[in-house]
This record gives structure tokens, C-alpha cells and sequence, in this order.
């Protein structure tokens, strides 16, 4: 899969260098990945949450941090679209952002 913009996932491991490993974990895995549906999403990553309109939340270093991606499936390609704490996440709706 394609990652549209792992500057998005630096700048926040900069100011978080507790995420950096976690995040780089995730940007490897998300690259190696040929996901066609949620269900491919779900069957590497069980405490993932699947949204409408092809989103999903993955949680990082152990649920502290959350990140919402939006993945196009017919053009393997993954958008960030969110990274931060609880709190932030809590402030947005993932649904739209």
C-alpha cells in the first residue's frame, strides 16, 4: 500500500518520541499490506475500527495515541488523516475528518 503522508507521522513522533517505534511499526506493516477490504485490516490489526467512508482507527503504542486513516482500496493507497492522544481524538469526529 501507498502512505500518503508519513511527514504527518514524523512531526507527531517529534513531539511524541514515545510513538516513534509504534508508528514506525505501522508505516512498515501498512506498506507491506495488500488490504482489498476492512476484513484484511481487521484479520492483522484485531483492535482496529472500521468506519464509513473506507476510514479506519488504529490504536498505537498500546491505545495512548490514536491514529484515522482513510484507505482506498481499488488504488492501494492509505491517507493519514489523524494522529494524537485520547483527548484530541475524543474532540474530532473520525468520521469526517
Amino acid at each position: 500500500m501507498r502512505v500518503i503522508k508519513l511527514r504527518t507521522l514524523k512531526q507527531f513522533w517529534l513531539e511524541k518520541p514515545d510513538a516513534e517505534n509504534a508508528l514506525k511499526a505501522w508505516y512498515a506493516e501498512a506498506r507491506a499490506a495488500e488490504w482489498r477490504s476492512p476484513a484484511d485490516i481487521k484479520e492483522k490489526f484485531r483492535s482496529a475500527s472500521i468506519l464509513q467512508d473506507s476510514r479506519v482507527v488504529f490504536n498505537i503504542c498500546g491505545n495512548k495515541y490514536r491514529l484515522i486513516v482513510k484507505v482506498i482500496y481499488p488504488f492501494p493507497t492509505i491517507y493519514i488523516r489523524f494522529i494524537g492522544t485520547h483527548k484530541e481524538y475524543d474532540a474530532i469526529n473520525a468520521e469526517e475528518i
